[in-house]
This record gives C-alpha cells, sequence and structure tokens, in this order.
C-alpha cells in the first residue's frame, strides 16, 4: 500500500499569460527526505470534436509556438471563468471554427500530465455542426478550418498528420463511447 505524501510547504506562484508556475515541498514516504516540486497550474481545458451532418470533421490548423510549426487538431481551448465545460466548448467551437451543433455529448475528462499539472481537460461531441457565422479569434489565434471525413481520422493519426496528444485522445474517448454507448469510459 503506497503512503502518502505530506505537503511541507508552498511557495510564491509566477504568473504567466495562460498559466502560473509554483515550487511545493512534499515529505517523501519512502525515504523521509523532503522534495522539491514544479507545479503547472493552469485553467481547465475543453476539446470539441465537430461534426458535420456528413459526418465530416471539423478540424483546425494553427501555428504551435512550443513546438514551432503548425498543427492539425480539433478546437479547444481554456475555460474562463464562471463558465461550464459545456459553456466553453460551445464557445471554442463558435470563436475558432464559426460552426454551432445541434446536439453535444461529453466524451468524459482526462489529465493532460499529472506529473506536473493540476487542471483537466475536458472532451465534447458536437453533432450536426454547421457553419453559423464567422470566426472570432483571439490576437495570438491565425486558425484555418478544414473538413476532413471523419473515417479519415485514425488514418490521420497513423501517418502524423494529427499528432497533438491531447487531439489523440478526444478520438480514442470517441472510440470508447461508440463501442460502449451506454457505459462510463475512463477517458
Amino acid at each position: 500500500m503506497q503512503k502518502t505524501w505530506h505537503k511541507l510547504g508552498r511557495g510564491d506562484a509566477t504568473a504567466y499569460r495562460i498559466f502560473s508556475v509554483r515550487r511545493e515541498q512534499y515529505l517523501s514516504p519512502r525515504t523521509g527526505q523532503p522534495l522539491n516540486a514544479t507545479i503547472l497550474e493552469a485553467p481547465d481545458w475543453v476539446n470539441v470534436i465537430a461534426l458535420t451532418p456528413d459526418q465530416d470533421c471539423v478540424l483546425i490548423r494553427q501555428y504551435r509556438f512550443g513546438t514551432d510549426r503548425f498543427t492539425l487538431e480539433i478546437p479547444g481551448g481554456m475555460i474562463d471563468p464562471g463558465e461550464t465545460p459545456l459553456q466553453a466548448a460551445e464557445r471554442e467551437l463558435r470563436e475558432e471554427t464559426g460552426y454551432t451543433a445541434a446536439h453535444w455529448t461529453s466524451l468524459g475528462r482526462v489529465a493532460p500530465n499529472p506529473a506536473f499539472m493540476r487542471n483537466h481537460l475536458y472532451t465534447f461531441l458536437a453533432e450536426g455542426c454547421v457553419q453559423s457565422g464567422a470566426q472570432v479569434q483571439d490576437p495570438g489565434e491565425d486558425i484555418e478550418v478544414l473538413l476532413k471525413p471523419l473515417a479519415a481520422i485514425d488514418g490521420m493519426m497513423e501517418s502524423g498528420e494529427i499528432d497533438h496528444a491531447l487531439v489523440m485522445v478526444a478520438f480514442l474517448a470517441l472510440d470508447l463511447k461508440r463501442r460502449n454507448p451506454r457505459g462510463e469510459t475512463a477517458v
């Protein structure tokens, strides 16, 4: 049986635009020695698998500073204060793509990287998506919207065209939900 790590102290956070970094000190239950941990604190996020009535997936291509290249993803972003995950998903889909959906289904919640992050990612399936307006992008966004058949997504992940881990997890959640429509999934 695993023993509890006791928090000994918590340092001040250094805030950046979309997250803050904090140092915390814990007591190792195995060695009895203190250990410094770095924690990234960020808002919760949402991802949206958006499907048109023809089963085309609404994808976005945008430049990502971390990888210094363009990536192919699904719409998503941060949950704003006061928003529910579903409200954030609806907003992000509309802002990033101009699409709205007739029906929404939760595909679950995951911890993006529990080694040093405390936030969660909520994934939704948006069905019956139609373009109902223009994109409303943030200053740091320059998003291209593409439609790809849902049946082509597996091949795009296998080829590396889609390589964003959290996007891949979203499609895994969709696959699990479709194989077990009445049950709860771990994702």
